[in-house]
């Protein structure tokens, strides 16, 4: 970013009453005595590929000082431009409601689109981005929020903390803002580099983007971007596409939004708002998920008399039927084609369960010591009549309490559901917008479901998970997940 002449001096007239009782005040924040606060919000988004791996960051500022008062980042899997963009204004829109939801914000980015889109001039057809647009126009009421155009060497805060997100993504990390680079140097900052005023329509109009670029953000806009795995009722791409919809109408502003009814677009942008903030939805905005594939590993001679078998105990390998089931899984996976990595459990029956299938798949299996089964103390081996009989007092606390604890020194299954809940973390993050398959146990996998459905972990008591089934739970760049399988045995009849 470079100076501009019309960077103003932080104001001043915080008298000593102010800062007495303004800790922003006493710390050197410059807060006005009457008005609103005001903040500027700078936001970026890009996707290395269009559609392929995607990023946004946004950055709340003091107009005044310039100074960085909020930050937020993040890695999105695999969406378009436009839609990292929007991500990126939402996030900073978020940033600053958090901060002051009465204040006054004036959002700068260097995408036309959006800018445009978001300021009413242009109108938003694609779906992919309706419910995004619907949803950052929500965060403030519209008084309180203008755009601006700037040009890209003006946004460098943004498009640096995009970059960082995209890069740790690459790496399957999340970004936090510990690992960022930070604000901008404070000297840097002093010396003036951030246009803190709206500029005037000679400046604007100088700066504007050339035809060319326009038109090619815009048609953006009319991209189709494929989104096999969306949810029913969410708004898909198919019914656009680029012959339909071309730049020129978009940014010559021969359509608008008063082509349509106004019935028709509060109908529109009510289903767009619903599809975004519904959890469990899929909408296509968001990217691919994650999608986690479960499956439990197939039987050993320990499964057919329901003996506890955990990671405490003896590590069993699998039967011949077990070896049967995992082929069969095998073969329905390959049939499928959307497995793209294998992670297995470190114990034997899994790491025997994924070699088959991955085999077949021709991927290699990672093992990954966070998907292990609970271990279940002196309980390991033991049928449940057994346990009963030998431990009344231990098994009734086990069963009325998740923190109670196998005897002998066992797992309880509130460590385990944190000890998954981090995996799982770690995994979606690796995996961002693929599908793995994680060959694991009952407990992990039900526990995984239980998760994403957001149920209480006596739940993990009332489901029914089968040798060499398979489950799945997607998860979304927005932190929902969606159960889409459950307990899945067709493949073995």
């Amino acid at each position: 970013m470079t100076a501009s002449s019309d960077d103003r001096e932080p104001a001043t007239g915080a008298t000593e009453a102010t800062a007495a009782t303004d800790p922003a005040a006493a710390a050197g924040r410059v807060v006005p005595e009457s008005g609103p606060r005001e903040f500027v919000v700078e936001a970026d988004g890009g996707s290395r590929g269009n559609p392929g791996p995607a990023g946004y960051g946004a950055v709340v500022l003091d107009p005044a000082s310039g100074e960085a008062l909020a930050e937020a980042a993040e890695y999105l899997g695999t969406v378009t431009n436009n839609v990292a963009e929007y991500r990126g204004l939402l996030a900073g829109l978020r940033a600053a409601h958090a901060l002051d939801p009465g204040a006054r914000v004036h959002v700068r980015m260097d995408s036309k689109l959006v800018v445009e889109q978001m300021s009413g001039r242009w109108k938003i057809k694609h779906p992919d981005l309706k419910p995004l647009a619907t949803t950052a126009a929500r965060v403030f009421p519209p008084d309180q929020v203008t755009y601006e155009w700037i040009p890209r060497e003006r946004n460098k805060h943004a498009d640096r903390l995009a970059n960082e997100a995209m890069d740790a993504g690459a790496r399957g990390e999340r970004w936090s803002p510990a690992a960022s680079t930070a604000a901008l140097d404070a000297g840097v900052r002093d010396a003036g580099v951030r246009d803190t005023g709206v500029r005037d329509t000679a400046a604007r109009d100088a700066a504007a983007p050339d035809a060319a670029a326009e038109a090619a953000e815009a048609a953006e806009d009319t991209d189709v971007t494929a989104h096999p795995t969306a949810a029913e009722g969410a708004e898909t791409t198919g019914t656009e596409t680029a012959g339909t919809e071309t730049a020129g109408t978009e940014t010559t502003g021969t359509e608008t939004t008063g082509t349509e009814t106004a019935g028709a677009k509060a109908d529109a942008d009510a289903r767009a708002a619903r599809a975004v903030a519904t959890p469990g939805w899929a909408p296509a905005d968001l990217g691919a998920p994650a999608t986690l594939v479960l499956l439990r590993h197939g039987e050993t001679p320990l499964t057919p008399q329901k003996r506890f078998s955990g990671s405490g105990g003896s590590d069993p390998s699998l039967s011949a039927i077990g070896r049967e089931q995992a082929e069969r899984v095998a073969a329905a996976l390959a049939r499928r084609g959307t497995v793209q990595a294998v992670v297995a459990s470190p114990l034997a029956r899994t790491r025997e369960t994924a070699g088959i299938v991955a085999a077949r798949l021709g991927l290699d299996v990672t093992v990954e010591d966070g998907l292990r089964e609970t271990d279940f103390g002196a309980w390991e081996g033991l049928t449940f009549a057994e346990v009963s009989e030998r431990y009344p007092d231990d098994l009734n606390t086990w069963l009325a309490s998740p923190e109670a604890r196998p005897t002998g020194g066992g797992e309880s299954f509130a460590t385990t559901a944190t000890r998954i809940a981090a995996t799982r973390d770690k995994l979606v993050a690796a995996y961002a917008g693929r599908t793995v398959l994680l060959v694991t146990h009952v407990t992990p996998i039900k526990m995984l479901v239980r998760l994403a459905l957001g149920a209480p972990l006596e739940s993990l008591f009332r489901m029914e998970l089968s040798a060499a089934s398979l489950s799945a739970v997607a998860y979304y760049a927005d932190g929902n997940a969606s159960v889409r399988l459950f307990n899945d045995t067709s493949h073995l009849r």
